[in-house]
């Protein structure tokens, strides 16, 4: 399971005036796919924090391609790009229900530690799970 898919559908409060879905919501959708990626993988935020480590955002690469709007029914796919090191790189294709793809992006994710906040190695479990997907 290399990359997983959610489907959302989308809100009025997500849009802006012109009915089109807010640049910021992505942020949003894509954390909602990270999330079922990492619980579909046996992993969580919390069980991660509850390891000592924190995985703040170092990078975020998002292309807007086509519009969303309201009361699209979008799917996410979320990709783990390759083995996690101190970083950890997801991919992320977001798609209308008439397979449009309205954005593409790449995340990047530090694993750091939560006392001192300086980078270090994703916990052994976390790391094994994700080296036998690929």
């Amino acid at each position: 399971m290399k990359s997983s898919t959610i489907t959302i559908q989308t809100r009025y409060a997500e849009t802006d005036q012109m009915g089109v879905i807010h640049h910021a919501n992505y942020l949003i959708y894509m954390e909602q796919g990270r999330l079922d990626w990492l619980n579909a993988l046996g992993f969580s935020y919390a069980k991660m924090e509850e390891s000592g480590v924190l995985l703040p955002v170092y990078q975020i690469d998002i292309k807007y391609k086509n519009p969303i709007k309201f009361g699209d029914e979008i799917s996410v796919r979320t990709t783990l790009r390759n083995i996690p090191t101190t970083r950890v790189i997801f991919e992320y294709e977001i798609s209308n229900s008439h397979s449009l793809v309205c954005a593409t992006a790449e995340l990047t994710l530090v694993f750091t530690d939560a006392k001192t906040f300086r980078p270090r190695k994703p916990i052994p479990e976390f790391l094994e799970k994700c080296k036998s997907l690929f």
